[in-house]
């Protein structure tokens, strides 16, 4: 960090000083109308402010008749002065900008009383919402969503506009979760390099030093808020917060960041560079600008252009639904009845002061007809709260009983298909309804199977791992693929009948470093440096699909020599990594097998195969070459299965559940009380 700088002057207000219209350059394209409140239908209510509210809506009329915006409506009486300016700078950024993640400005509309604009409705909601419901993100998450902002801001830049109001309030995610930047009230407007701002505004606790102390501020201050918004998604703590604005203040111009050591040194180093109390020194705010930023090892992973163009996959991705879902949104505001009442008239100058304020972006269509919105089917049975189980499905005998839900058949009432539901009793009912397995377990039908072949093998592993490659590729790993959880769903025996379930165990992948770090998993199914505590990541899929493999070659189990070894005997030869590949069915199988086997049951993590390289080998791709005789067994199935049940009992009596509290129990939800941080004007 630089020394700290001078502490700054107090200011309990802001001057409004002289403002100026701004000229409007914009025009409206030949062909285009202009809108007016009666073009949009209110469906709901999406916020709430001092100033005016923000709705919901469906145009119905026009060539975008049927789209869904978010409509931003300020009433002109309640705007002071400077509030007006801001209102009309915010209209006339948005009219300039045209970004992948920057929020689109659709149409602009006054009338006697009341500001209308018609922005893009992004229901994936704020960062801040999910921020308030998992405390923190992952470095890759965040390495994202930086990614994404570096690029909006620096577009921002570009233009000769100061953003200054950066917060997980202001970042909406659309429906694919990339972000989109918006509320330019505070942005400040043709600035250039050399030039400065002096208006105090914004959110304190985001405020760069420079903008704190009122010695004039560049786009500079937007790298100083971009650091402080990556260290609360990477902490969820803000780096500078006292007990009271001044406090907070002193802070910010003064205080030394302590650096949590669990972030990775790149984190660290990033966090240093945007943390400069001096802004020339600020890393950003170089003769390079964002290409500073984009250098930094932090980011060394990141494809600019494919970001740019939006062809890398975002960590989170909001719940698909029907079009018009809010589920995202605070239900204080969607559970409001929307309506639009008149506004009062404003003072006589006003009307002045908001010339030029309407505004139709240039075929509308054109760029909405490819839009994932319309795509998307809504799925009502998942979001539709109106709707009861039973009303849908009549429920049948038990299937199943686990620690959590009972899982039973159920008749489908209009179809009279047969169907499984986990029912979960939590104070309130919960069903997830699956396909029926109606083939049993894959290794009872194995181990029961009279004909079974190393060729056959290789099919029931390629349809498995090709289903693990696609949960890796979405950043899910199972943690919990013992045989139990495969299934076929009929009796066929056909490898394509196969599915993986019970996906309680499952987790995304990233945590912190990339790795994931709670210990979660089952008798000779585990990797080792599980067993140890350590971090692990998908490579401990690839060790249980290699136990698999092993055990439908061999006939039996790598580590467990039958039912009666203790757990202490088992975790001892798992944590070695030592199994064997001679004697009895390893004397007649290919070397192929054997090399495969060594790969995906490599007791290193990072020299374990991955699933795509499992895909690729040549006992996968050269099925038709592989013996077809049968293999031996050697143990009969129920000293297989004691075997592995043994320790699955012994381990599942170690294994405390952790306890997930409540939303409003979290730090960060009682730092903030669950109310986001106001913009203020000092």
């Amino acid at each position: 960090m630089d020394e700290p700088m001078e502490e700054g002057e107090s200011f309990s207000h802001c001057d409004e000083g002289t403002y100026e219209e701004i000229p409007i350059t914009h025009h409206v394209k030949e062909g285009c109308e202009k809108a007016d409140p009666s073009q949009f239908e209110l469906l709901k209510v999406l916020g709430q402010g001092s100033f005016g509210k923000v709705f919901l809506v469906r145009k119905i009329v026009g060539p975008d008749a049927g789209q869904l915006y978010a409509m931003k409506v300020l009433k002109k009486a309640s705007l002071k002065v400077r509030d007006r300016v801001r209102t009309k700078m915010e209209r006339d950024i948005l009219v300039e900008v045209n970004h992948p993640f920057i929020v689109k400005l659709h149409y602009a509309f006054q009338t006697e009383g009341k500001l209308y604009l018609i922005l893009d409705f992004l229901r994936g909601g704020d960062v801040f919402t999910r921020l308030s419901k998992e405390v923190m993100f992952t470095e890759e998450d965040v390495k994202f969503y930086l990614a994404e902002l570096a690029l909006a801001l620096n577009h921002l830049h570009s233009l000769g506009i100061v953003y200054r109001d950066l917060k997980p309030e202001n970042i909406l995610l659309d429906e694919a979760g990339h972000i989109k930047l918006t509320d330019f009230g505070l942005s400040k407007e043709s600035v250039d390099v050399d030039k400065k701002a002096y208006s105090f505004c914004g959110t304190v606790e985001y405020m760069a030093p420079e903008v704190v102390n009122r010695r004039g501020h560049t786009q500079s201050a937007d790298w100083w808020s971009l650091g402080v918004l990556m260290f609360e998604m990477l902490t969820g703590t803000l780096p500078f917060q006292g007990k009271d604005r001044n406090e907070t203040m002193n802070m910010i111009l003064k205080a030394k960041l302590g650096m949590p050591q669990f972030l990775s040194l790149e984190a660290q180093s990033l966090l240093r560079m945007l943390f400069k109390r001096n802004p020339s020194n600020r890393l950003g705010a170089g003769p390079d600008g964002v290409e500073e930023i984009k250098r930094h090892t932090f980011f060394s992973t990141i494809d600019w252009n494919k970001l740019y163009r939006r062809e890398l996959q975002p960590p989170f991705k909001p719940a698909a639904g029907k079009p018009d879902d809010t589920f995202c949104f605070d239900p204080e505001f969607t559970a409001k009845t929307p309506k639009d009442s008149p506004g009062i008239p404003p003072s006589a100058n006003a009307h002045q002061l908001f010339k030029g304020f309407s505004f139709v972006a240039p075929n509308p269509m054109d760029e909405n007809k490819s839009s994932p919105l319309l795509s998307i089917l809504p799925i009502v049975q998942m979001h539709g709260g109106s709707t009861k189980f039973c009303d849908l499905y009549e429920l049948q005998e038990d299937i199943g009983v686990g620690s959590y839900s009972i899982c039973k058949r159920c008749v489908h009432r209009v179809s009279a298909m047969d169907y499984a539901v986990k029912v979960y009793d939590e104070g309130r009912y919960v069903y997830l309804v699956t396909e029926l397995m109606k083939g049993g377990e894959l290794l009872d039908k194995i181990l029961r199977q009279k004909f079974f072949s190393e060729r056959e093998a290789s099919a029931v592993l390629y349809t498995i791992t090709k289903t693990v490659d696609y949960l890796h590729c979405q950043g899910v790993v199972h943690r919990d693929l013992k045989p139990s959880n495969i299934l076929y769903m009929d009796d066929s025996g056909n490898p394509d009948s196969i599915r993986i379930c019970d996906f309680g165990f499952a987790k995304q992948l990233r945590g912190g470093n990339g790795l994931l770090l709670t210990p979660c998993y089952t008798a000779n199914f585990v990797a080792p440096e599980v067993l140890m505590r350590q971090g692990y990541d998908a490579a401990c899929d690839i060790w249980s699909l290699g136990v698999l493999l092993y055990t439908m070659l061999a006939g039996y189990t790598p580590f467990a020599n039958g039912p009666n070894d203790t757990p202490e005997e088992i975790l001892l030869r798992i944590g070695s990594g030592k199994f064997s590949l001679t004697g009895g069915n390893w004397d007649t199988v290919s070397d192929t097998s054997k090399d495969l086997l060594s790969h995906m049951l490599h007791v290193d993590p990072h020299q374990r195969y991955t699933a795509a390289q499992v895909l690729k080998h040549s006992w996968i791709t050269c099925r038709d070459t592989l013996p077809h005789y049968q293999l031996t067994r050697h143990d009969a199935p129920h000293l297989v299965k004691g075997a592995m049940a043994a320790t699955y009992s012994a381990l599942s009596q170690k294994t405390s559940q952790p306890v997930l509290e409540p939303v409003a129990a979290s730090s960060l939800a009682q730092r903030r009380s669950m109310k986001k941080l106001t913009s203020t004007d000092m």
